[in-house]
């Protein structure tokens, strides 16, 4: 019993001894792994009230107090609740300054009643996203660019939000903006930009303008953009690819999303349209998705492009697909096209698998909304589990005219007005095993297909 007390009593100093062995070594281990380490770039943040004495009563011009904030390179330039009037545009010259971000808790308003945009990021990137072309100064000088938790309003006819040209992982979030006149517009060269989480509206121009950049992923999340005069979405001209559009609603823009490449060299694509709501406002020309894939000879060119899981309505054309090349449309639920759900014409590749198409009784718009569907001039395309109903005015509920090596099958037509299926001058297609019905089995005005012209088809009721 005492030889047992007696190892309990020195087991705690051998441990003890242990113990404090291998705190020195680990102790000796932490400090050598931090002298490895490249020491931090000094974290700094600059209230601009205090210092720089900007006021923001919305009386006085805060330009040059805020133009001196972001001079001074201070990174972080908060900006407490007030309403900063500016009469010129804030310039970031990122190379300058260095990394900088303008943030606010939402309670801070910039109000720019001048010409050009109320912020301009510059930088100097002109890689492109892989990162053996990102140079040294980039990482150190100009990753990722901020704005967040502020609002941006215009007072000039010709003021913008935000501008930024040659920007490396440009990032807007938590920000709004309105009464401008294009409220986020990208120029020149950018990269790797990602807006979440915005609400852009009521301007007299463009949402988010894609205007002739040369620009490689662009995300687009969370983001309500509605009411702008030019479109919420437009891209133009340029060399744009990986567009994401998720999770967004855009409404009232007469064109929601309008990607638009004809005549450029480059062009658009690489473009995923998913799980938004996209609808109004139904005046001439408008629509929810408009891509346009022309190269300079006007051939159908670009493409690449997924739309699915959407709710679309209430505008001219629903989904409209002009030029383009490797088109997926698929899972949405589409109404109300004044003129058209979907229209396709002088496409290539184009898959259309199971979509609702139709019209809602509490809507309405049986007077107004046509629903119709046309594809005219295009090769080869598949379309699949397409529900089409309630089509008014139009001479078939789908129409296929001057289409060739198109495969139709196991689609679902119903109520349409004068028939089911239009086939004109058709070649080298498959279309059977679609359920064709009219109002009543016994009108015989109603014919569930009409065949017109055509050549090697392979056509069955």
């Amino acid at each position: 019993m005492k030889r047992n007390q007696k190892c309990r009593n020195c087991f705690p100093k051998q441990f003890t001894g242990l113990c404090l062995f291998w705190l020195a070594v680990s102790a000796i281990s932490v400090n050598t792994t931090v002298a490895a380490e490249p020491e931090p770039i000094p974290k700094t943040t600059e209230n601009v009230n205090p210092t720089f004495r900007a006021v923001g009563d919305g009386v006085k011009d805060d330009t040059t107090s805020l133009q001196n904030a972001i001079n001074a390179g201070t990174s972080a330039i908060r900006l407490p609740r007030g309403t900063y009037r500016i009469s010129k545009p804030l310039i970031v010259d990122l190379d300058k300054v260095g990394v900088t971000s303008i943030v606010g808790d939402g309670t801070a308003r910039i109000m720019m009643t001048g010409s050009g945009p109320a912020i301009r990021f510059v930088g100097t990137h002109q890689g492109s996203a892989s990162p053996k072309t990102v140079k040294p100064n980039v990482w150190q000088k100009q990753r990722m660019p901020l704005v967040d938790g502020i609002e941006i309003i215009g007072t000039h006819e010709e003021a913008d939000g935000i501008e930024a040209v040659r920007t490396m992982q440009l990032t807007i979030s938590r920000v709004v903006i309105r009464q401008t006149r294009h409220a986020i517009r990208l120029v020149e060269r950018n990269r790797n930009v990602i807006l979440s989480d915005c609400h852009i509206y009521e301007n007299h121009g463009v949402g988010v303008f894609l205007d002739n950049v040369d620009l490689h992923q662009i995300n687009l999340s969370a983001c309500h953009i509605s009411y702008n005069d030019g479109g919420g979405f437009v891209s133009k001209g340029g060399n744009v690819r990986n567009i994401h559009i998720s999770g967004c609603d855009l409404e009232q823009n007469v064109q929601n999303v309008l990607i638009d490449s004809d005549g450029t060299k480059y062009g658009t694509a690489e473009v995923a349209i998913t799980g938004c709501t996209i609808q109004h406002s139904g005046g001439p020309n408008s629509a929810n998705v408009r891509f346009i894939g022309a190269n300079p000879k006007g051939e159908p060119c670009w493409g690449l492009v997924t739309i699915a899981n959407n709710i679309l309505s209430d505008v001219e054309t629903n989904i409209d697909i002009q030029k383009a090349r490797d088109v997926i449309i698929n899972g949405n639920t589409i109404s109300s096209g004044y003129k058209f759900n979907i229209r396709v014409e002088n496409s290539m590749n184009v898959v259309v698998g199971p979509n609702v198409l139709g019209r809602n009784p509490p809507y309405r718009d049986n007077e107004t909304c046509d629903n119709g569907v046309l594809f005219r001039n295009c090769v080869g395309g598949t379309i699949t589990g397409l529900h089409v109903h309630d089509t008014r005015r139009t001479e078939a509920g789908i129409i296929l005219d001057a289409c060739r090596r198109f495969h139709m099958t196991g689609c679902t037509v119903l109520d349409c007005d004068n028939a089911g299926l239009l086939l004109k001058d058709l070649e080298d297609c498959q279309i059977r095993g679609n359920m064709l019905r009219g109002k009543t089995q016994s009108d015989i005005e109603w014919k569930p297909m009409i065949v017109s012209g055509g050549r090697l088809n392979t056509i069955e009721p």
